[in-house]
């Protein structure tokens, strides 16, 4: 339209191809449903453009059950209440159940879905014999008398186009997947992608020959994600022979990520052992591999003299954009000119390097150097880079990189990584440190301002205050929005906190801050009476959330401390009248089990609209008489919540 001029052209006249095409762009919930009130129109458009849901609420409620998303192709249903309960249980006819949902949502190709039991699955497959990607969820132990694959048989007979499958959070044995994989040959071939990571440390890793046997099945791979055992002195560990049989099976590959089962620990490595891995067969393995794209190998078990082998992958990889190395030593020498070892690798957009105990700082530029499209970036637990190796490092990629996490790294504290990112203050948006405050004592408060960062993630030790934080330069970051706090330690080793608070009152600089995830799930301590001179968790959970009640929060997760000994996490009284108190929060997800009568405490807040227990680690409480929130006890909580007569502002 020229300037100056006028137009009545309203846009309801936008033709409605257009405003479907517009609709389909937007993927945000909340955006989603703010369109959709300003009219009639506007709300068939969105509902019928709708591709992705997530239903909550309890499931006994099927007067609720949204029934105009009938476009819907991505369905989630692991987070219906009552969590981690039998899914059609609660119904004496679940077949009618299942039919129901099918009704509801007929388009459905991809589904999540927590499978407490196989008859879950048995009745949900069967409705949508067209699924193609599936999730399992399940953090409670598997039946030990079920056969071997029971779990998994349902998905595979009724759903024959499967092409993805996810079983990353569902508990079950190792010796589940490989027989039902070799009994349904033409599902196998099909497969695409397949993720077996396992994101617990106490669970096992898949030895080598069920690995081999899982990708001689699955020749067509393109994804693959597995937890292994790496440690020689484990029969089944991971050799030479079986990564390049991997190769052989799944040429095709564009993305590895083979994990040790240990990487997943909260235990701080110990580097002495080596892997049976040798650089020249991980160049062969990459000659195998044309098309890989992503490469994770975190091995926990040293592999030596690895440069000559990354070399290989800038020219037989040639598409590779993210790799992440794990205990990896000799990874780039740093001393030749040109660049060697991963320095070579120019593609990269990615890199994670962990535990590489002679990486240097002269090593580190000369990655910089060579890997100059690097946007993100990850160092942990190389002890002899410096701040200034680190400056260098990112002053080179200034233009590029927005990204990094500095973890474990011993001359590398609060401080000096905040100093080392200097040169990419203005630029960077997301960003990791570790809150180790040494030499913050006697500095004087310097504001900075980190005008593009968003996310925030912190690890701090227990009994450490978060107060410093300001001072340590990362007092103004006017967009930051989501905040994660990982707390790790022993409380059983001190006999109380030092201080009256942990300091969350000092996240009250961040104005825009309403996302926040407090990780707990490191520190253990004395659920139950503590002996003579020593604190029980009830006081150190006071510790820790005090000052939650005057942040800007409206979303928290939080994951409760643990006492190992009784397999308990659980929420305390001063946690349940501290959050009680945030006036703004609105969803509040407690990882760990409560009372019923602590939960209810909860209700006096009057912004929370959506609160859930979820007791997603392993192994998940089965029958606690003590604090698990049984059905009934949802029940009730839920429908409190849900009251007429609580007035929840929007």
């Amino acid at each position: 339209m020229a300037a100056g001029t006028s137009s009545n052209v309203h846009l309801h006249d936008i033709p409605d191809v257009i405003l479907s095409n517009i609709f389909s762009l937007e993927t945000e919930t909340r955006t989603r449903n703010a369109m959709s009130l300003v009219c009639l129109k506007w709300l068939l458009l969105e509902r019928s453009t709708r591709k992705s849901l997530t239903l909550r609420g309890n499931i006994r409620n099927l007067f609720l059950l949204p029934t105009c998303f009938r476009a819907v192709t991505h369905l989630d249903l692991s987070f219906l209440s009552p969590w981690g309960y039998p899914l059609l249980d609660s119904f004496s006819n679940p077949l009618v159940l299942a039919q129901f949902l099918r009704h509801a949502f007929p388009s459905v190709v991809s589904l999540i879905v927590y499978v407490r039991n196989p008859l879950t699955l048995h009745l949900l497959a069967s409705q949508w014999p067209n699924l193609q990607h599936v999730k399992l969820v399940r953090w409670h132990q598997r039946w030990p008398a079920a056969p071997i694959g029971s779990d998994l048989v349902p998905l595979f007979d009724h759903c024959p186009m499967l092409s993805s499958l996810d079983v990353s959070h569902f508990y079950c044995w190792t010796e589940d997947l490989p027989p039902v994989i070799q009994a349904y040959p033409s599902i196998a071939t099909s497969l695409s992608h397949l993720n077996i990571l396992k994101h617990d440390s106490s669970t096992d890793g898949f030895k080598s020959h069920e690995l081999l046997s899982i990708t001689a099945s699955c020749p067509n791979l393109r994804k693959l994600l597995a937890t292994c055992i790496f440690n020689p002195r484990f029969i089944g560990f991971i050799s030479d022979q079986t990564l390049l049989t991997l190769a052989i099976n799944c040429p095709l590959l564009s993305l590895l990520h083979l994990a040790d089962s240990t990487s997943m620990s909260n235990v701080r490595p110990n580097l002495i052992e080596d892997a049976s891995i040798s650089f020249a067969t991980l160049g062969d393995v990459f000659s195998k591999l044309p098309q890989l794209e992503e490469l994770v190998l975190d091995v926990c078990h040293n592999v030596k003299h690895t440069w000559p082998a990354l070399e290989l992958l800038n020219t037989k990889c040639p598409m590779l954009k993210s790799l992440k190395l794990g205990q990896f030593q000799g990874i780039c020498r740093g001393i030749a000119s040109p660049p060697d070892g991963v320095a070579l690798c120019q593609g990269l957009e990615s890199l994670s390097i962990k535990n590489c105990t002679d990486l240097t700082d002269k090593a580190l530029i000369a990655i910089s150097h060579g890997c100059h499209r690097l946007s993100k970036f990850e160092v942990l637990g190389c002890k002899q880079l410096t701040r200034k190796g680190m400056w260098e490092f990112t002053h080179n990629l200034r233009k590029t990189l927005v990204d990094v996490k500095i973890s474990y790294c011993k001359n590398l504290n609060a401080v000096s990584s905040l100093q080392a990112l200097e040169p990419i203050r203005d630029r960077i948006e997301k960003l990791h440190i570790d809150c180790v405050w040494a030499s913050i004592i006697g500095e004087e408060k310097s504001l900075k301002n980190w005008s593009k960062l968003q996310y925030l993630s912190l690890w701090i030790a227990v009994g450490e205050s978060l107060n410093p934080l300001s001072l340590s330069g990362l007092n103004d970051c006017p967009s930051l929005e989501e905040i994660q706090i990982k707390v790790q330690g022993d409380c059983r080793d001190q006999p109380k906190p030092f201080m009256d608070a942990f300091g969350l009152s000092c996240l009250t600089c961040y104005p825009n801050l309403t996302r926040m995830i407090l990780d707990c799930s490191g520190v253990t301590g004395y659920a139950l009476t503590a002996p003579v001179g020593h604190t029980d968790l009830s006081l150190w959970e006071r510790f820790f959330l005090s000052g939650i009640q005057n942040s800007t929060l409206n979303e928290l997760n939080y994951w409760t401390a643990q006492d190992v000994d009784v397999n308990q996490r659980c929420l305390f009284l001063p946690a349940a009248g501290l959050l009680a108190q945030c006036g703004r929060l609105r969803k509040l997800f407690i990882h760990g089990t409560a009372n019923e009568h602590l939960m209810m405490f909860l209700l006096g807040n009057p912004t929370l609209r959506d609160v859930q227990l979820r007791e997603d680690y392993c192994p998940a409480p089965d029958n606690d008489t003590i604090t698990e929130m049984r059905v009934g006890s949802c029940c009730r909580f839920e429908d409190a919540l849900n009251s007429s007569s609580r007035h929840v502002p929007d």
